[in-house]
């Protein structure tokens, strides 16, 4: 049976491209990200609850969550944030649970890859065999995310503060992935581990 890795790193560090190049090279990734999308579906349990704490005005017409909306909510208040927390992160430990789980009763041989930014806090360390962390400049960190999400720096600046430190990160690793250079340096770096990984 392969490894389970848990991918993560602060927000904007570079984690998608670090599994775009795992899946190339043939790893399986279980994406935290789109399965938090999932799991807040209108009328599934995460959403209603959602609904009941933040009112029908976080809601699109198709009744989709305003997800912009949302986040100045919550980032601008932490008692919010760990509201919209407490409801949303059991659902989605649970599912990325039964996944890793499946992997391992199927007892397939490739390497899946957990690809959380809040791997750490979430306690889904306990889940995988080895934590990789993709580390960046703050300030490379910042200028990415307000161009990704189209936000400003003081939007940016808090989202960055509500998740853990990235030298907290860092203490806990089993490999660090650094992403301040180019890309291909980047790439070079995730196809070393994996040979060595695959090859051992």
């Amino acid at each position: 049976m392969g490894p389970v890795i848990g991918l993560t790193g602060g927000i904007a560090s570079g984690k998608s491209l670090v599994s775009e190049y795992l899946k190339e090279l043939g790893a399986q990734v279980i994406d935290a990200d789109l399965i938090a999308r999932q799991v807040v579906k209108p009328g599934l349990p995460a959403w209603q609850q959602i609904v009941d704490e933040f009112g029908e005005g976080i809601l699109n017409s198709d009744l989709t969550l305003k997800r912009k909306k949302l986040g100045r909510i919550v980032f601008t208040d932490p008692v919010k944030l760990d509201k919209l927390n407490k409801i949303t992160h059991p659902y989605i430990t649970a599912a990325i649970e039964m996944l890793v789980q499946e992997h391992r009763t199927a007892g397939i041989k490739g390497i899946v890859v957990v690809e959380a930014p809040i791997l750490l806090e979430l306690g889904m360390d306990r889940l995988v065999d080895e934590v990789w962390v993709v580390a960046v400049d703050p300030a490379i960190q910042l200028e990415r995310l307000m161009k990704r999400d189209n936000i400003t720096a003081e939007e940016a600046k808090l989202r960055m503060k509500a998740q853990m430190p990235l030298d907290e990160k860092l203490k806990r690793a089993d490999r660090v992935i650094d992403n301040r250079y180019s890309l291909d340096k980047t790439k070079k770096q995730v196809e070393g581990i994996w040979q060595e990984m695959t090859l051992s």
